[in-house]
């Protein structure tokens, strides 16, 4: 049987490209954001700003961090990953570097330990970009698995 006669894809030929995509997501076990909005709000203690911006992550199950933060409306000074729960500050454990105006970009072969992939699973990993009115950081977004 033929999907379609333009493309001359035979049913079993589509039925094995989707099983390969199915396939290969499963396998990856990985997260990626769809788009987390950053925000004063979410900061400990929080801010006051129109300071905004948007997280694009990705943590695959072989614990490798891909992505960028894109702000808006901040002079940022730095941009993390941090280890914490929501409501908490916590430790650096990815510095993410500036790659134009207002993006951070995870730099390449950035890579979780075993505790800190564990720690992303439990949802206590964030990001978060530093600003010089706030050196602790202007806006927040928790990574959620």
């Amino acid at each position: 049987m033929k999907i379609s006669t333009t493309t001359g894809i035979s049913y079993r030929h589509m039925l094995a490209l989707i099983a390969l995509t199915v396939a290969g997501c499963a396998a990856d076990g990985g997260y990626r954001d769809a788009g987390l909005a950053l925000s004063g709000a979410q900061e400990v203690p929080p801010v006051s700003t129109a300071a905004t911006g948007t997280s694009m992550v990705a943590i695959s199950a072989d614990r490798s961090v891909s992505g960028r933060v894109t702000t808006s409306g901040v002079a940022a000074t730095a941009a993390h990953i941090h280890e914490a729960p929501a409501g908490k500050n916590g430790s650096i454990i990815v510095p993410l570097v500036k790659t134009s105006d207002n993006v951070w970009s995870v730099p390449a072969g950035a890579r979780l330990t075993d505790a800190q992939y564990q720690s992303f699973k439990a949802g206590n990993l964030y990001v978060n970009v530093h600003s010089a009115a706030n050196k602790g950081g202007e806006i927040r977004a928790q990574l959620k698995p």
